[in-house]
């Protein structure tokens, strides 16, 4: 099991780097190796992790130690393997994905590839509160949801009580003008707005 390697970057590839230690080049895939070009011909400290396949054995690469616990705990999750915990980490720090984790946002972790809401849902439910000791001093942004996200909850609300495509298209729209704080709200605003 490797902690990191120290050595020097000597190539960028759009999924890997390659860092040589004493002779020998290290093939490292990494979330997004253009964060890396300030390093290159440089010594770099990249933090290892080792995933063993029937077939293949495979280092990634990180540059701090957080971001290599955020991968280390997305692939503790159902239905997410290396390529998925990637994609999150490609462009989000480990800070965002704590947030988006602790607040419940659905809507951030399903803009990443190969995560839908199913698998977004599955992040939440086996990760909220559950992370490693290294996120403890992360702070947690709790920010209130977004109109849209108000919208699409109270719109789900309202479809399971039975109203139509139709009716649920012109709440939508009724819904999009008004500045909503919770889906409560939204729904008793539109059943006042169906009343009319």
């Amino acid at each position: 099991m490797y902690q990191y390697l120290k050595g020097m970057l000597t190539e960028i590839h759009p999924n890997h780097i390659i860092v040589e230690s004493y002779g020998m080049g290290y093939l490292i895939i990494v979330p997004n190796p253009y964060r890396f070009e300030k390093d290159l011909n440089n010594e770099k400290k990249i933090f290892l992790e080792q995933v063993v396949r029937e077939d293949s054995l495979t280092l990634y690469g990180f540059n701090d130690l957080k971001e290599k616990e955020m991968f280390q705990s997305l692939l503790k999750v159902t239905g997410i393997g290396p390529k998925s915990a990637l994609a999150i980490l490609a462009t989000s720090t480990p800070n965002e994905v704590v947030n988006a984790i602790e607040n419940e946002d659905e809507k951030y972790l399903q803009k990443f590839p190969g995560i839908g809401k199913k698998t977004s849902r599955q992040i939440i439910l086996d990760l909220k509160g559950k992370l490693d000791p290294a996120f403890e001093d992360v702070k947690v942004e709790m920010k209130s949801k977004t109109n849209d996200v108000i919208i699409d909850e109270a719109l789900e609300t309202l479809k399971a009580l039975g109203y139509s495509k139709r009716e649920l298209k012109a709440l939508e729209k009724y819904l999009s003008n008004k500045e909503l704080n919770s889906v409560e709200d939204a729904v008793k605003l539109s059943l006042r707005y169906i009343v009319e």
